[in-house]
């Protein structure tokens, strides 16, 4: 395969909440190429959603409304059985409420990644992806949707005709179908900076990665994630930025691209 020359690198950012603090967004708002801010439905209160912005646009972070089920106690890693209206309602919601924090921060809200529990479930679940996708569609059909890669969503969002960006995760481990291994299962969220980094590299180069069963796993992706929750997401992200922009890679949001 051909060698790829630009990837962009994100993570999810305006976590925090009043006097809560979850992250260190100024210190990975330096590795990244995009961010994905927190809406106020898992995480994020208004102050630093708009702080988080403000500090994305200085940086010329492209900025993503990182959307989710209305599940402040569980951190939208709950799954809920929501209406296609309810549902696209809520993410109407919170796209639109991030758009007044860019555009009072001299930005624009670019993308659109799901969050969480609503992330896993629109991979595979048609009837609340068609729910996030009319949302979009309603607010900004030029919103890129973010998705993980291989996933069903994705080729559903560009049948509706909305571009799409691939997703990877950096410190996630993966099942040999391509999906993502639950939290709640032993080894599923990675720590190791070093590792990390290389199995990103080797996911470029190769055209995949190793998966929790031994297999390789074929993995295409436009974006790379790093979680910012992580307690080893700064030296992650350094590592990984570090150890592609050294393989020749680009870190480059793929706003410029789309």
């Amino acid at each position: 395969m051909s060698e790829v020359q630009r990837i962009d690198l994100n993570s999810d950012l305006g976590e925090s909440y009043g006097q809560w603090t979850l992250g260190d967004d100024d210190a990975i708002l330096a590795l990244v190429s995009s961010a994905n801010v927190a809406c106020g439905f898992h995480a994020g209160s208004p102050d630093v959603i708009l702080a988080t912005v403000r500090a994305a646009a200085a940086r010329g972070v492209a900025v993503g409304a990182h959307v989710s089920y209305p599940d402040l106690v569980g951190f939208g890693r709950r799954n809920m059985d929501l209406s296609h209206d309810e549902l696209m309602a809520d993410v109407i919601y919170q796209i639109g409420a991030l758009q007044g924090m860019a555009a009072a921060a001299g930005t624009r809200v670019r993308y659109v990644k799901p969050h969480g529990a609503l992330y896993n479930t629109i991979a595979h679940n048609e009837q609340q992806g068609r729910a996030v996708i009319a949302a979009i569609k309603a607010v900004d059909p030029s919103l890129v949707l973010m998705g993980l890669a291989g996933s069903r969503i994705l080729s559903l969002a560009a049948e509706q005709g909305l571009r799409t960006v691939a997703e990877a995760f950096a410190d996630r481990a993966y099942h040999s179908d391509g999906t993502l291994v639950s939290r709640r299962e032993a080894g599923a969220v990675l720590h190791d900076p070093q590792q990390v980094a290389q199995r990103m590299l080797h996911m470029i180069r190769g055209g995949g990665i190793l998966s929790v069963e031994g297999e390789f796993t074929a993995l295409k992706a436009d974006s790379i994630c790093v979680h910012g929750d992580s307690p080893a997401a700064i030296e992650m992200a350094r590592h990984t930025r570090q150890l592609l922009t050294a393989h020749g890679i680009e870190i480059a949001p793929f706003t410029e691209a789309v």
